[in-house]
């Protein structure tokens, strides 16, 4: 299986439980390894066969900065949803994680897995 992956993407949004998250904007960061056979990319040397991850960063980007979320796992479910159904990937895994949430930690999050591996 050929994985495809956008690391570490950063995006402002309006996530958590607590009035003041409520307020403003935090900072989510997003990994994600997508399944794509990149052989007929390769050997055409042709985007069209490649999984595009600029279009799908913008298309993320777009979607969270709209949207509001309580919890990371709906966000993480909401993603996985988009990356799977718009741009035809047949298995991701996603981190979805949320730096200085938790003093004395890096940042906190999920880790899920969608679809079926190739």
């Amino acid at each position: 299986m050929d994985i495809v992956y956008i690391r570490d993407l950063r995006i402002e949004t309006i996530i958590g439980i607590y009035d003041w998250e409520r307020e403003v904007k935090q900072t989510v960061s997003l990994d994600l390894e997508m399944a794509h056979d990149i052989r007929k990319a390769a050997r055409t040397d042709d985007i069209q066969y490649a999984l595009n991850y600029k279009s799908i960063a913008k298309r993320l980007i777009a979607f969270i900065e709209q949207a509001e979320f309580l919890l990371v796992e709906r966000m993480a479910e909401e993603v996985a949803d988009i990356v799977t159904k718009e741009f035809s990937v047949p298995w991701l895994k996603l981190r979805v994680s949320k730096p200085g949430a938790l003093r004395g930690s890096l940042d906190v999050g999920i880790i899920i897995e969608r679809g079926e591996r190739p």
